[in-house]
């Protein structure tokens, strides 16, 4: 028997790795002699970089940045075997990096990204991917590419040297001419788990900026800065980010990933499975549980879940979820397709726990993929 263990970090509580060891205990219970692959994933967001290290033997190297605030931090980031560089966007620009009060996307600002890639580029690139998502930040990327040669003026013909969403709306014009050339030919990529366009009702200040501390006022002077700097892009440089999908991710970086650096956006769950072959790997495969903290609708759109469920759907594999919390409440079926039948094993089904309030540790987990082992029938 083959058991493939696939979840996503417990956000905030258990990273990807720590859930595989738990769920393989619980496995192991079951089929003490199954062959068991542990495959801990990421969406493209936060822990993708120590989710691919793991699997492809990538380096770390770490180099001098910024935190959103420009306070200096060391910064990590990996060198994947195939001449590629993969950052992760929250580790210098991040909202974790701030305390509660810090948090104000009007000055908080992406430069220390900018010195990331910066640093990779000394590593003679053939390619960057760049994982968006858990940033404190609404500044289209403008701080990034700052760091990297790009030059703002105001309507005066002064160079702006500001941070953070503030720049945005008093930008009248962009100079490339003192880019780093050796973003010159270099193939770049941005992991993205949502579609949000860069301006409008579901855009990069209106849907994200209010969880990064900005107020409503602010909001809509972020909102009108980035319109100021899709039309500047559009007239200066010759490129259209409105219509981007994903260009509101992170504040507008992948409207910048398109618009500055000339690459493109990704889904993030895909681009983890293709690295991993995770396709290969559901071969011969009797079950795969997968998992994260809370599984609702949105797992299904572009998060771990979703992908690993449309993968064991095309080589019928059963799926069992072992989740923290399940809306629809108990060990419910999903329809999924009679070829890949999926369960769910939710915290919500340890009474105990649900009743006191108490949030699960790895022991739970791993009683639920025990019971995920036993009562989801493998081939």
């Amino acid at each position: 028997m083959k058991i493939i263990l696939a979840p996503d970090s417990f956000k905030g509580t258990f990273s990807a790795a720590e859930v595989c060891r738990a769920f393989a205990s619980g496995v192991r219970r079951v089929h003490p002699g199954a062959e068991i692959l542990e495959l801990p994933l990421a969406d493209g967001g936060e822990g993708t970089l120590d989710v691919l290290r793991g699997a492809t033997g990538g380096e770390f190297f770490f180099c001098a940045s910024r935190d959103p605030l420009g306070r200096p931090l060391t910064v990590e980031f990996v060198m994947l075997p195939r001449g590629e560089a993969l950052i992760e966007m929250a580790r210098s620009s991040g909202l974790a990096l701030l305390a509660g009060s810090e948090r104000d996307p009007w000055r908080a600002g992406t430069f220390g990204l900018g010195l990331v890639i910066k640093s990779a580029l000394e590593l003679n690139l053939e390619a960057l991917t760049l994982t968006l998502g858990g940033s404190a930040t609404v500044d289209g990327g403008v701080g990034m590419t700052r760091a990297l040669g790009y030059r703002f003026f105001d309507k005066r013909g002064k160079p702006l040297d500001l941070e953070g969403g503030r720049i945005l709306s008093r930008i009248a014009r962009i100079d490339n001419r003192d880019t780093d050339k050796r973003l010159a030919g270099l193939k770049v990529r941005a992991l993205c788990d949502v579609r949000n366009p860069l301006l409008g009702p579901s855009g990069a200040a209106r849907v994200f900026a209010p969880q990064k501390g900005a107020g409503p006022e602010m909001v809509e002077k972020l909102e009108q800065g980035l319109a100021n700097l899709a039309l500047r892009l559009r007239e200066d440089l010759g490129r259209e980010v409105t219509a981007v999908e994903g260009g509101g991710a992170a504040g507008g970086m992948g409207a910048a990933v398109v618009g500055f650096l000339g690459g493109r956006l990704t889904p993030g769950i895909g681009y983890v499975l293709e690295t991993l072959r995770f396709e290969r790997a559901l071969e011969k495969a009797d079950l795969v549980i997968t998992g994260e903290g809370s599984f609702d609708d949105q797992s299904l759109g572009g998060k771990v879940i979703s992908g690993v469920l449309a993968r064991a759907r095309n080589s019928r594999v059963p799926v069992a979820v072992v989740c923290g919390r399940h809306p629809g409440g108990g060990p419910a079926a999903v329809d999924s397709g009679a070829a890949c039948p999926l369960k769910v094993f939710s915290g919500d089904d340890l009474p105990v726990k649900k009743a006191a309030g108490v949030l699960l540790d790895l022991d739970d987990l791993s009683l639920l993929a025990e019971r995920a082992a036993r009562l989801t029938g493998a081939r």
